[in-house]
């Protein structure tokens, strides 16, 4: 059965149905987060299915943009409460990993610019925050990816280490639906769909504000 697949996390908003393994359809906008539900309609459409026939929805968790994962987040979580069908949650590197062009000996690192002036660091299934000129150094060979991952393997390299850049540096919705199939198909172990945050978030409570009551 169809998957539907919501991606923000990167800036650019994409909307994808992929089924067995094959793109039915698939939709971006550079203009973000805020075009994600019209992209999502048009893949539907243009695959000629309705909500109610999807296996589930897939969406983005992170890391990447605050916005761009609470937006696909919750429109997936719509989307599937309407429908009727289950939400999962794809990270960042699963998606990458669903697209690299063939299996590597090297343990894959996804390397995301924060915009905050840090790096977010996903690696064998976990999710950390770094300076650039603070990155862990690898105990051996690993690849890269991630939309900062030229500047990471630069830094790496400078370090010593062994940092090869992947075939394949960024993901979409296109990735983010294998990925999600896989989840499905139990390759992938479970998991909720549930931002990973690793930052707080960018607007915080006005101080003046008085507290909550008790």
């Amino acid at each position: 059965m169809p998957l539907l697949a919501l991606d923000a996390v990167l800036g650019v908003a994409s909307a994808a149905v992929v089924e067995g393994g094959r793109v039915l359809a698939v939709e971006a906008d550079k203009a973000g987060a805020a075009q994600l539900a019209v992209l999502a309609d048009r893949v539907l459409r243009a695959a000629g299915l309705s909500g109610r026939e999807l296996e589930a929805v897939a969406a983005s968790v992170g890391p990447g943009s605050f916005t761009g994962i609470r937006t696909a987040l919750a429109l997936a979580a719509g989307i599937g409460l309407a429908a009727g069908k289950p939400v999962i949650g794809v990270s960042t590197g699963e998606a990458l990993a669903a697209i690299l062009p063939a299996p590597s000996s090297r343990p894959l690192w996804v390397a995301i610019d924060s915009k905050r002036g840090r790096i977010f660091l996903e690696r064998a299934g976990q999710v950390a925050v770094f300076d650039l000129t603070a990155m862990p150094l690898p105990s051996g060979p690993i690849l890269l990816a991630g939309d900062a991952a030229r500047s990471v393997a630069e830094e790496l390299t400078r370090a010593g280490a062994d940092a090869e850049l992947a075939a394949v540096l960024t993901a979409d919705a296109r990735a983010l639906g294998l990925a999600g199939e896989a989840r499905l198909a139990g390759i992938l172990s479970p998991r909720s769909a549930l931002p990973l945050y690793v930052d707080p978030p960018a607007a915080r409570r006005p101080t003046s504000l008085r507290p909550d009551p008790e």
